[in-house]
């Protein structure tokens, strides 16, 4: 037992020097916005996107396998989740999400969750028809996750989440897997003290295949008709490396104040400093909890020189009620994300915890 204590204590701190040797060369600026499948970076979920994305080290259940799955070993049974996000305010962009989580032996957990961005309907144009009026399509881009976690002890905490991606438009299609590893370390008399280190997005290039790469070429001095199929560039998935801590302030049985630090090394965007604080007041049967959180980058006050929605305040809050013979809980969750001249992102959802 010791030496397996040992082990994974010599990986959590091969994690930190990992990290160390990724930060160096993270948000390079020449790399920045050459990397695709940019929609593995928004956050699904709304209880960790009102804190701004903070929760590496924090944040538990299903929504453990966005920002740190390790979080996902600290299910207590079951937990089903459904969320929306009106992406980029007025965009007409619907992003749905859900997954469900369900502790399998005293120390394992495993989830499966599925995000889909629906830009809506999209008239269909060519070359001989620029008006349309020939039908529409629509494109999309898909996250399915299936994610797997284990308490290695009372402190040690860790897991692995396999991820399928998928874009695609009327007749163009990428498609692509991923990894994300986390581990949690836990201490202090009432556990009030976390940290994590999470490595996201990992896995082979992408590229788009399909009809819309083929061209009839017409040669007018045979009169005959070729077709040309051209390839596309491949492009990398967006890696990155978190590293978080937290620390909760326990003021009674009813009261707690979580406060928490993240900082996330991106291969192919600007870093992000991230703090989020977390109020809850509970009692015998209802749980209220009230959370803001602030995402920082470079040129984040620049108009002209901000290259990211996703940073700037959150807020959000949730509640959860024991309800039923059972007592299973039943919460409703919100999340705001202010993106800037894209207006507030709204994130609503449920999540229903059985016993």
């Amino acid at each position: 037992m010791n030496n397996s204590m040992n082990k994974i204590k010599n990986a959590f701190v091969v994690g930190a020097a990992i990290f160390s040797s990724f930060a160096a060369t993270a948000g390079n600026e020449d790399r920045v916005g050459s990397a695709g499948a940019s929609h593995m970076l928004v956050n699904p979920w709304a209880r960790s996107s009102a804190l701004g994305d903070v929760g590496i080290a924090n944040t538990n259940g299903l929504e453990g396998t966005f920002t740190n799955i390790a979080g996902l070993a600290f299910t207590k049974k079951t937990q089903i989740k459904f969320n929306y996000s009106n992406w980029l305010g007025n965009a007409g962009i619907a992003f749905n999400s859900a997954g469900i989580a369900q502790r399998i032996s005293e120390q394992d957990v495993i989830a499966v969750s599925v995000q889909s961005m629906n830009f809506g309907d999209i008239p269909i144009t060519t070359v001989n028809n620029p008006e349309g009026d020939i039908g529409f399509f629509t494109p999309r881009a898909n996250i399915f996750n299936v994610g797997y976690a284990r308490s290695f002890s009372q402190s040690i905490y860790g897991g692995i989440n396999f991820k399928v991606i998928s874009e695609n438009i009327a007749n163009l299609r990428a498609n692509g897997v991923a990894i994300d590893a986390g581990i949690r370390y836990v201490t202090g008399e009432q556990d009030q003290i976390k940290f994590g280190i999470t490595l996201k997005n990992v896995g082979p290039v992408m590229r788009f295949r399909g009809d819309g790469m083929a061209n009839q070429v017409n040669y007018v001095s045979t009169g005959n008709v070729a077709t040309l199929e051209q390839r596309s560039a491949t492009y990398e998935m967006p890696a990155l490396l978190g590293i978080g801590a937290s620390y909760d302030f326990i003021f009674d049985e009813n009261n707690k104040l979580t406060a928490a630090f993240g900082f996330t090394a991106n291969s192919f965007s600007r870093d992000q400093y991230r703090v989020g604080a977390d109020y809850q007041m509970t009692n015998d049967k209802m749980a209220f909890n009230i959370r803001g959180g602030f995402v920082y980058e470079q040129n984040l006050f620049s108009v002209e020189n901000r290259s990211n929605a996703l940073v700037g305040p959150t807020a959000g809050f949730s509640v959860d009620a024991l309800v039923g013979e059972n007592q299973h809980a039943l919460g409703i969750e919100y999340a705001a994300r202010f993106a800037g001249v894209f207006g507030i992102i709204h994130t609503i959802g449920a999540t229903i915890s059985l016993k």
